[in-house]
């Protein structure tokens, strides 16, 4: 173990100028660059307002904050697991030529996404002063769901990228899965209009009880209750050690599939 953590310490000066490279290539030849992190989710926020707000009546106190907050934790899901998916095909030719660990270039990509969900995180807290929200205490324990968040994608995304691969359809098919996954998440509407049987598959959705947790955290001033944070921490450790050693089996037949 001591090994392992040597090497990955001799080589964070890498991991650093890959997370560094993430950001220029995301943001190059773009005029408001990283601010577009923050309008992105303002601007979607607006949008599914209007419309879930207006034509659909979700009767939801708040309803652009709970929109917004239940978008911050997905769509960071979403951008880590989909682009750390191609990160092993898109680093090929330096793979090739020199041994470099081959899981930086996932973590990388999760933890590029991390500063993203930060700056996500940022325009949520403006829109709550925006709208005269009052900010609670239990707003310092949301890193909480937040880590189990950044755990459980990290997870995800060492099976995808590993599986990636060798199966390249995955990466045309996903796009499919997290439209699926976005209606098995109560990132839109509010669980209370589900039926029974809906809501209990809902809740077979692990990134569910984050997004519950860190709604009750941020909106409503409520603390998990010990079975949730029991879940939710099982969950993101066991997705986690599962997705490494997924990644740690795999990772020698990358270079006879890329």
């Amino acid at each position: 173990m001591s090994t392992y953590i040597q090497n990955f310490l001799r080589f964070i000066p890498l991991l650093q100028e890959l997370v560094a490279r993430d950001i220029k290539i995301k943001y190059r030849k773009s005029i408001l660059g990283v601010l577009w992190t923050l309008l992105n989710p303002l601007f979607m926020m607006i949008v599914l307002s209007v419309v879930f707000s207006n034509i659909f009546r979700f009767d939801v106190e708040n309803f652009p904050l709970y929109l917004l907050s239940g978008q911050v934790i997905f769509n960071f899901f979403v951008d880590c697991t989909t682009s750390s998916m191609t990160s092993i095909i898109g680093s090929a030719a330096l793979i090739k030529k020199i041994y470099i660990p081959k899981y930086l270039f996932v973590i990388s990509k999760v933890l590029s996404c991390s500063i993203n969900l930060m700056a996500s995180f940022t325009a949520l807290i403006c829109v709550t002063l925006v709208m005269r929200m009052e900010l609670h205490v239990t707003l310092l324990l949301v890193i909480v769901p937040l880590i189990f968040l950044v755990m459980f994608s990290l997870g995800v995304s060492m099976i995808l990228a590993s599986m990636a691969v060798k199966f390249r359809d995955i990466i045309h098919l996903y796009s499919v899965f997290t439209t699926a996954l976005l209606y098995l998440t109560p990132v839109i509407y509010p669980m209370s209009i589900l039926p029974e049987k809906i809501k209990m598959l809902v809740m077979l959705n692990p990134i569910t009880n984050i997004v519950m947790m860190f709604r009750n955290l941020y909106m409503y001033n409520t603390l998990p209750s010990f079975g949730s944070f029991f879940v939710a921490a099982a969950e993101s450790i066991l997705i986690c050690v599962l997705g490494a050693y997924v990644f740690w089996k795999k990772q020698d037949e990358f270079i006879l599939n890329l």
